[in-house]
């Protein structure tokens, strides 16, 4: 999985679309497209911030420190499908 994907499954995650994070970072539609899509690199100001807007601080870190974000995902979801059945 590239790092666009990453974004996009985070951005997918917290239930928004492009044009809703777009607004949020400040950055045009086609920029978020092209950040999904490995066309543009993040700058670190802004992967912190779609880590705060996405709720995606575990994914940031990870890929921070070298941890495979996609392992992070795949554990993460599971677990917060059963926080949320148990509610």
């Amino acid at each position: 999985m590239t790092f666009g994907a990453v974004l996009k499954a985070c951005r997918e995650r917290a239930g928004l679309t492009q044009e809703e994070i777009a607004e949020k970072l400040h950055r045009s539609r086609s920029c978020i497209s092209k950040f999904e899509t490995d066309k543009k690199t993040l700058d670190v100001a802004t992967l912190i911030k779609w880590a705060d807007v996405t709720s995606a601080k575990d994914v940031a870190c990870a890929i921070v420190t070298g941890v495979d974000p996609v392992m992070i995902l795949q554990q993460l979801m599971p677990l917060i499908g059963g926080i949320i059945q148990w509610f």
